[in-house]
């Protein structure tokens, strides 16, 4: 009697022992150890703004995009395998100038997903060192940068503290917020969309203070397009529902900010008088017609 037999198919031998090494292949450096996660917070100051200004389009805060949005960048090569990015040129991104400069480097077919680093990489020459000078960028920003493209998701960097696990810990100084901020303005000029939105989707899961969020507004409004509404928008809409309040507590930096930049003052109240104007013609159709209000006569 035959005895039946069963195949296990053997896996295929992968091409990358045939691969040869790349001769301009260097060891990465230390600054691109990725940081320890940090765990966020569960409130989020800007969401707030919504539930107090329910009904009102001009207080909404533009919607945190979710995970099933957060889709890998499309890559310039369709046929584009793991092998790819690993046998392909070293580059050196020297971000910083003078003795403060740090050199990071990273694989050339992740770097020309940025279509404003592609034109930096179409510039070199087979015989000249591939390297690209940054001086006016934040490195931990580009870092993080560099850490989303091989992972997909980026962390930024906190001290350690006892209670630096806790999700309702207090941004008190307003530094996470700016972190995921720098994230994402880089991201806007470097022309990565995706990062954009995963830094936007960051940003709300602070748990910020009104000196931090304070501090957030600055840089917003005095790094980012006056077009942008995706977090210049939130940033007004938030002051404009609570600064009768929280100015109390920061009396001084809420009036330095409110001379400094007229476009956050304007913005902030454009949104009070265009709320209030909405009251006032609730109000108005509310009233009975016919007969106008009386005026009111003085005692004798």
């Amino acid at each position: 009697m035959d005895i039946p037999q069963v195949q296990v198919p053997g896996s295929e031998n992968p091409d990358a022992q045939n691969t040869p090494s790349n001769s301009n292949e260097v060891e990465m450096t230390g600054t691109q150890d990725a940081p320890d996660a940090t765990a966020p917070a569960t409130g989020t100051t800007t969401d707030q703004v919504e539930e107090t200004q329910a009904g009102d389009n001009s207080m909404l805060d533009a919607p945190a995009e979710t995970d099933n949005e957060l889709a890998p960048p499309v890559k310039k090569n369709a046929g584009f395998k793991f092998l790819d990015f690993l046998t392909s040129p070293i580059v050196e991104i020297v971000i910083g100038e003078g003795d403060k400069a740090t050199t990071l480097t990273a694989h050339q077919t992740l770097l020309i997903e940025s279509p404003f680093l592609s034109e930096f990489v179409d510039k070199f020459e087979s015989s000249s060192p591939r390297r690209i000078l940054l001086p006016g960028e934040n490195v931990e920003a580009f870092g993080c940068f560099l850490q989303f493209q091989y992972t997909h998701d980026y962390t930024v960097t906190e001290p350690e503290t006892p209670d630096s696990q806790d999700p309702s810990r207090l941004d008190t100084t307003g530094e996470q917020l700016l972190r995921h901020a720098r994230v994402y303005t880089l991201a806007e000029k470097l022309g990565m969309p995706v990062l954009k939105r995963l830094a936007h989707k960051k940003i709300h899961q602070v748990n910020g203070t009104p000196s931090g969020e304070l501090a957030y507004a600055r840089y917003v409004y005095t790094h980012t397009p006056e077009d942008d509404i995706t977090i210049r928008k939130p940033v007004a809409s938030y002051w404009a529902a609570r600064s009768h309040i929280l100015r109390h507590g920061i009396e001084e930096e809420w009036r330095k900010i409110c001379i400094d930049i007229p476009e956050f003052s304007y913005d902030v109240l454009t949104i009070v008088l265009n709320k209030r104007e909405k009251t006032s013609q609730s109000e108005a159709e509310s009233t009975p017609r016919g007969r106008g209000a009386k005026r009111l006569r003085s005692e004798k």
